[in-house]
């Protein structure tokens, strides 16, 4: 499998885009790896980049996006941090990725079990972790089910996984409300910006409608 160049990507839709990484992750779940030559990608890409997808993921070291959807050198810009949620210098590269680079989908990843979203939940403090993870709290206060505080923590991994979804959906509104070039981009059909779910127990991607 080749490098996307600048005339594949002029060929990707957003809906093309999403069906790739889909594809990508049935691989990746069944063990087959598509057939590439990362050095012979080394060398297609030297000279440029024309990746077809942006994701925003988690820096947990098991919910590697090139890995999980199967994609080679040039293929996705990969944004992570802890918990999955955006500011301005991500939103700003997320606007370079879809406006200037052509990508042609923003996924927000979530995942199982996700250490951040367990931390905001137990309101964990450490350093300027503390201040990392208040910018997931407003998503476990959004959760209203179990209203229980005794077991509105991490050893509830329901509750914990309810969090990381409520989590990529807010951080899609902030996307949209933060971010004028990506809600115009969007509402022109120029791109999609979707959220997913990642499984730790299996490899499998469940995307949001």
């Amino acid at each position: 499998m080749k490098a996307h160049t600048k005339e594949t990507q002029a060929t990707m839709t957003p809906e093309k885009s999403l069906q790739f990484l889909k594809e990508g992750n049935k691989r990746f779940q069944d063990n087959l790896k598509a057939n590439r030559n990362l050095l012979e990608q080394v060398n297609d890409t030297s000279t440029g980049q024309f990746p077809f997808a942006t994701i925003l993921s988690c820096i947990d070291s098991r919910v590697s996006a090139e890995l999980v959807f199967d994609q080679g050198l040039g293929d996705i810009f990969s944004i992570r941090i802890a918990g999955n949620f955006v500011n301005e210098d991500i939103l700003g590269s997320m606007e370079f990725a879809c406006k200037l680079a052509g990508t042609k989908l923003i996924v927000v990843l979530g995942h199982t079990s996700c250490g951040a979203i367990k931390g905001a939940c137990d309101n964990a403090e450490l350093g300027n972790l503390t201040a990392m993870l208040s910018k997931i709290k407003p998503a476990v206060d959004a959760v209203e089910e179990p209203k229980d505080a005794t077991i509105r923590n991490s050893s509830n991994l329901d509750f914990v996984d309810n969090v990381s979804a409520k989590n990529v959906l807010m951080t899609i509104e902030r996307i949209k409300n933060e971010s004028e070039v990506l809600l115009e981009m969007e509402q022109n059909g120029e791109i999609m910006i979707i959220g997913a779910m990642y499984d730790i127990k299996d490899g499998s991607v469940s995307f949001f409608n």
